[in-house]
């Protein structure tokens, strides 16, 4: 996010409760309220902002649908967290969390949508990057082909 700050872009941070900040000049911060605006309502008209990042804090449910949907439709560079235990796992996660809105995972939306992977872990002071993955589609069997970016160590990328 401090990277994003220096951008002369609009961010768009969505979540829960707020934990994220930005100090970029043009940022916008939306959460949700109970009984009124849920995380897929926010991710759906945050378009209507004009949004060049679209940061979501914690993906839990049928919003990773949207919020691909949203990345993948020129507004690219953005950022969500998700819990999983691998970067391959991640993806994983975030194909259950849009069987929660549709029955057939669009694994080529997910592919399309997302570039790199940075696996975190650890808690507290603990907490260090694990893995980092690039997202470079799919494989010919249709699973996800996870490369490491050049200049970092080998990484293993199964779960």
């Amino acid at each position: 996010l401090a990277e994003i700050a220096g951008l002369e872009e609009r961010v768009v941070i969505i979540e829960d409760t707020r934990e994220l900040r930005c100090e970029a000049k043009d940022a916008v911060t939306l959460r949700t309220k109970p009984g009124v605006a849920s995380l897929a309502d926010l991710v759906r008209s945050t378009l209507r902002l004009r949004p060049d990042r679209i940061i979501v804090g914690e993906v839990r449910g049928a919003e990773a649908l949207d919020m691909l949907k949203a990345w993948n439709t020129g507004h690219p560079g953005g950022i969500a967290t998700v819990h999983a235990n691998s970067a391959r796992a991640a993806l994983y996660r975030i194909e259950q969390l849009i069987q929660e809105a549709v029955a057939t995972v669009p694994r080529r939306l997910i592919a399309e949508a997302i570039d790199v992977i940075v696996f975190i872990k650890g808690r507290g002071p603990a907490r260090r990057i694990e893995a980092v993955a690039e997202l470079k589609g799919l494989d010919p069997s249709g699973d996800y082909l996870l490369e490491t970016p050049p200049g970092l160590p080998n990484i293993s990328h199964r779960p």
